[in-house]
């Protein structure tokens, strides 16, 4: 939970992003329609895009910190920053699967 804590406003954003596709996946097999299926895939680029561009961020920010220390680098505090980069884009691609599976529910209880 410290990750999420330490999280940047690009982060917290992207992945509130990420979580539009897993809500219509289950709306979708709660209650299937051809509307929803249709929002499904544009939403599911927009987390694609939402979890890079917040991975690219992390990525960005370390980059920035690594060169204005001032110190030697503690390699294991790059290890950390570049893992929490990484958090947004597993946190995008999970919402993504359960949400897409439950587009794949919703098919199979419509058919």
């Amino acid at each position: 939970m410290s990750t999420f804590a330490n999280a940047g406003i690009l982060a917290l954003l992207s992945m509130a992003v990420v979580l539009a596709p897993m809500f219509v996946g289950v709306m979708y097999a709660i209650k299937p329609s051809e509307a929803r299926l249709a929002l499904m895939r544009p939403l599911s680029l927009a987390a694609i895009f939402a979890a890079l561009g917040g991975a690219c961020g992390g990525a960005i920010n370390e980059l920035m910190w690594i060169s204005r220390a001032t110190q030697p680098i503690n390699w294991q505090q790059v290890a950390v920053a570049s893992a929490e980069s990484l958090v947004v884009m597993f946190v995008g691609f999970g919402c993504l699967t359960v949400g897409w599976l439950c587009v794949a529910l919703g098919i199979r209880r419509q058919g």
